[in-house]
């Protein structure tokens, strides 16, 4: 068994790490879906652009998703509906409908090979007091010229369920790849320590010394840092999930269930990738626990997983991504709710509109600026994490706020309570919020 994603493993381009000093219109940090569909989207563009990624492109968040483009998106519809009205959560559909088309006719134009299959996608629930959301749901989607239906699919599956066409399911890492082919604006390892505002421009220093002055900064890091006046780490929670990929011969299939604790599954030719176990980070950060629960599940079918693997999503309070400009020529994307493949995308595309100074209906839609992206709850979860992460875990200390990290004896890394951060066994830092490494004390 590996312990790593299903998607990541294989061997893919490597690029180098920025060497000298630069002056360019656009730095786009972080090298996921979503800052590498910020460079695809400028591409026509006589812009001068950069990419940097702190380790490798597309192996963190984007390679440890379950690779799924649905509509369909389990509770959140219905989330979006109650925190911000019907007409928001049906452009909230439409962008993610319209980001479904887009993303197939990038692969057809680009002849990308990966693997993508078109499927249909289930949602279920087990739970009495669901079923009637789940209908609601059914009724909403109907208003938006969505057709559901109810197909059998052998699942031992209670209660209620639906489904609906065109939606896929591909390998997410060989599509980042297949998009970005072989750049030369792009930088691995290179992590940005510190970010200046002078005169117009952002003055960024990497952390082997070197200077990169741009024009517009993306920060596409998945969990954003330079941002502590926006105060994000009160705007959102975040939540973790594990996953497994294991042979076994079904139909292909992407379903999930309506209500958190998650169940969700996908083929992928001869795999089954199974996710379940999702909950907020700072409430139960034993790994282990978490994976052997998963592989529990997995064993009373008599199986054994080929990959295991965990993935952390930023989660908003009212449902909707945060994606647009935070002040000058600052922008990020962040806060995708389990769903950042078709969003991911779709970002990269407001934020290369708001560069160009192009019209998109989504941009006002997804305004880091709203209103209702916090309450008393969210900042209570926030600091009740936050304190837990301070007093418990190991000696160890995450370079981004201080909270101690807690050591995953399934993955060998050290990771964050607190803010998503994680650290491999020698201490380097492979995923954001923190931009530096840790010293590991070695026997």
């Amino acid at each position: 068994m590996k312990n790593i994603s299903i998607w990541s493993d294989n061997k893919f381009i490597n690029y180098p790490k920025v060497e000298e000093n630069k002056n360019i219109d656009v730095l786009i940090i972080g090298g996921g879906i979503t800052g590498v569909s910020a460079l695809y989207h400028l591409k026509d563009s006589r812009l001068n652009v950069i990419l940097v990624e702190q380790n490798k492109i597309a192996m963190s968040t984007t390679g440890n998703s379950t690779g799924k483009l649905s509509f369909l998106q389990n509770d959140l519809i219905d989330k979006i509906r109650e925190n911000n009205g019907s007409k928001k959560a049906s452009l909230y559909l439409k962008s993610q409908i319209d980001t479904i088309n887009d993303i197939n006719n990038v692969i057809k134009e680009n002849k990308i090979d990966c693997d993508i299959k078109k499927v249909d996608s289930f949602l279920y629930t087990n739970k009495d007091d669901e079923v009637e959301k789940l209908k609601n749901l059914e009724l909403f989607l109907n208003k938006n010229n969505i057709k559901v239906y109810h197909d059998d699919v052998n699942l031992a599956l209670k209660k209620y369920i639906i489904n609906v066409k065109d939606t896929y399911v591909f390998n997410p890492v060989k599509f980042v790849y297949g998009i970005i082919k072989e750049k030369s604006n792009i930088y691995e390892n290179t992590s940005i320590r510190k970010i200046e505002y002078k005169d117009g421009y952002y003055i960024c220093y990497t952390d082997n010394g070197y200077v990169i002055k741009s024009k517009y900064v993306v920060l596409a890091s998945h969990y954003p840092y330079f941002t502590i006046p926006y105060m994000f780490p009160l705007k959102a929670s975040l939540e973790k999930s594990y996953i497994s990929a294991l042979k076994m011969k079904i139909k292909p299939i992407s379903l999930i269930s309506y209500s958190n604790p998650f169940i969700s599954i996908r083929t992928y030719k001869d795999y089954l990738v199974y996710l379940s176990n999702s909950h907020m980070i700072n409430k139960d950060c034993c790994d282990k626990k978490h994976f052997n629960e998963l592989l529990k599940k997995i064993s009373d079918l008599n199986l054994k997983p080929d990959y295991l693997w965990c993935n952390i999503d930023v989660m908003t309070k009212d449902g909707l991504p945060i994606i647009g400009k935070l002040k000058d020529n600052f922008l990020i994307a962040t806060g995708y709710n389990t769903w950042g493949l078709t969003t991911g995308f779709l970002a990269g595309k407001i934020l290369s509109d708001i560069i160009l100074k192009k019209k998109n209906k989504y941009i006002k839609l997804f305004n880091p600026k709203r209103n209702g992206l916090y309450d008393a709850k969210t900042i209570k979860n926030s600091m009740e994490g936050y304190l837990s992460g301070m007093l418990n875990g190991t000696s160890y200390k995450c370079p981004h706020l201080g909270c101690k990290l807690v050591y995953n004896e399934v993955n060998e890394t050290y990771d964050c309570p607190c803010h998503g951060s994680r650290f491999d066994k020698d201490g380097r830092c492979i995923s954001s919020p923190s931009n530096k490494n840790i010293k590991i004390k070695k026997d």
